[in-house]
């Protein structure tokens, strides 16, 4: 691509680079300098525009950007129409953004010509948020480059796990002094945590905090929903605490105990026969954002949640406080 000051009567076919305005003429930044465009120039008593001119090599911005996007955009992604060497890319569900993070590196050390940003990894997201943006920086890119890019994109470079409308069920476990009306509270933060994903409480109970009961009342809340959320009347202190042998009793195993994510370290993640249980933290109870978020949002988007999945997440862990947590991070 050649970039320069050229006269006027030699710029037909080349890229407006820089916006002009001579009397009523107004000619914006990027349009071709076709004949009328060449005419109305020299009109207005413009002798010199700087402007761009491909190469019989170079790929011009919007359908460089179109091509690659049809790269990156995988499942459930929307793309839109290039616009100034742009194209967005969109959610077309409600769920979790997937992305192939090595690609999209790949991507962007080819050549500074080509960018492509995206969310953080699985953010969530819904119907018509924006997931990821291709933009070509100047009014080109080469040819070679460009197909470089497509093939570092792969496939499902920026893909959605759409949410699943799973039936939850709910034990919280009671000691003197905890008030019921704290627990329908959680209960109600917990059903707002659940309407984007269509998800619901399709049974609740409510136990002695002692191994025996809850056990019982996790298999008999499994009967009737797909995953099983407990919340303590006290905290998880030990893998031996009472929800983590609770869940063991009944059959299940522990996968995590405790997580990177502050608020949310005390969050247990566990199975019974192959259903998830989470003992949730105590700042579940709160709607703020908080590590319990995290791990949810992968169960109800079907997306594997590990112990190493859990320990990577220590980067960005470090959330806003709950300032009515009875430890808070910071003390008075």
């Amino acid at each position: 691509m050649i970039f320069a000051s050229v006269p006027v009567r030699d710029a037909e076919g080349a890229v407006l680079a820089h916006g002009v305005r001579a009397g009523a003429l107004s000619l914006k930044k990027g349009a071709w300098l076709d004949a009328a465009a060449i005419a109305a120039l020299q009109e207005a008593g413009v002798e010199d525009v700087v402007a761009a001119r491909l190469g019989a090599d170079d790929v011009g911005e919007d359908e460089a950007a179109t091509l690659l996007a049809l790269k990156v955009g995988g499942a459930r992604v929307r793309r839109e129409r290039a616009f100034t060497g742009r194209v967005n890319l969109y959610a077309e569900v409600a769920g979790l953004v997937r992305i192939d993070v090595a690609a999209v590196e790949r991507v962007n050390a080819l050549d500074e010509a080509i960018t492509l940003a995206t969310l953080a990894r699985f953010r969530r997201v819904a119907v018509g948020d924006m997931v990821a943006t291709v933009k070509i920086i100047p009014f080109a890119v080469a040819r070679a480059k460009l197909s470089l890019a497509r093939e570092a994109a792969g496939e499902e470079c920026v893909s959605i796990a759409p949410f699943r409308p799973l039936r939850v069920g709910v034990v919280s476990t009671v000691l003197p002094g905890l008030k019921p009306s704290v627990i329908d509270k959680t209960l109600r933060v917990l059903e707002a945590r659940l309407a984007p994903a269509g998800a619901s409480i399709a049974i609740e109970k409510r136990v002695a905090h002692e191994v025996r009961a809850l056990m019982g009342a996790l298999k008999e809340a499994l009967k009737r929903s797909d995953i099983a959320v407990v919340f303590g009347a006290s905290a998880i202190s030990d893998r031996r605490d009472v929800i983590p042998a609770a869940i063991e009793a009944a059959g299940g195993a522990i996968t995590r105990f405790g997580m990177p994510v502050d608020p949310g370290n005390l969050l247990l993640l566990g199975e019974i026969g192959g259903a998830t249980v989470i003992g949730a933290p105590g700042c579940a109870r709160s709607p703020k954002e908080n590590g319990f978020d995290w791990v949810l949002e992968r169960v109800l988007a079907d997306v594997p949640i590990t112990a190493a999945d859990i320990r990577a997440m220590g980067v960005g862990g470090l959330l806003m406080e709950i300032a009515s947590r009875p430890q808070p991070r910071e003390g008075a």
